[in-house]
């Protein structure tokens, strides 16, 4: 067979899509970043015409250049938690205001076979976000995320996810010194709000980019 790989994410992709939809998700498949990215500007935003945006910590976000075009773009008000001018109590408070906003961004930690979504968060406005709040919510998903079931997705976050972000933030955790998760009692520590998300309520509420690479951690 030629590329079996590109034929193995092609075939697992389109499976995980037919389960998504069927849980309530709307779902997008980009052939790659860019196309991603393509696919929220000329897509999902003129769709939605929010009128205020914000977003939650997602190194494929970032990745996609979209952090940039929705924090300068004139249409909407972008509520910039990611302005590293402002201090932790200003962050803090733009993080509850973003709760509101008509449209978040992030990504999510896990995505099992049966479509359902494994997150976990440091402070909750993530994963809060995702849950409940905003009008709409669009996650950009990198191929690398998904994964058999429940206990694979907790196992990936806590003994991957959770240890490679500790050091992508210079957070001062055991974990960033060995390696693997140490259950630690650290302020820094970064695994505090579990949140598992089964069917997106309402129907269409939350959209899904699958992007055929593997992006983000």
């Amino acid at each position: 067979m030629d590329k079996p790989m590109d034929n193995y994410w092609s075939l697992n992709l389109a499976d995980l899509m037919e389960q998504l939809e069927n849980n309530g998700f709307d779902a997008y498949l980009a052939a790659s970043l860019d196309d991603a990215r393509a696919i929220v500007i000329d897509e999902i935003l003129p769709a939605l015409a929010p009128k205020t945006v914000s977003w939650g910590g997602s190194a494929t976000l970032a990745a996609s250049g979209l952090y940039e075009y929705l924090r300068d773009c004139p249409d909407f008000e972008a509520l910039d938690t990611w302005d590293k001018a402002l201090s932790p109590e200003e962050k803090y408070e733009l993080r509850r205001k973003s709760l509101l906003v008509d449209c978040f961004f992030a990504g999510t930690n896990a995505v099992t076979r049966d479509g359902h979504l494994v997150n976990l968060d440091k402070c909750g406005n993530r994963t809060g976000a995702i849950s409940f709040g905003p009008r709409n919510v669009v996650l950009l998903v990198g191929r690398n995320k998904l994964v058999p079931d429940l206990e694979r997705a907790m196992e990936r976050i806590k003994e991957y996810v959770a240890p490679v972000n500790t050091m992508r933030l210079d957070a001062k955790t055991p974990c960033v010194k060995t390696g693997y998760c140490m259950d630690c009692s650290s302020p820094d520590r970064i695994c505090n709000v579990w949140a598992i998300t089964e069917k997106s309520f309402p129907k269409g509420r939350i959209k899904i980019v699958l992007i055929n690479s593997d992006e983000g951690f």
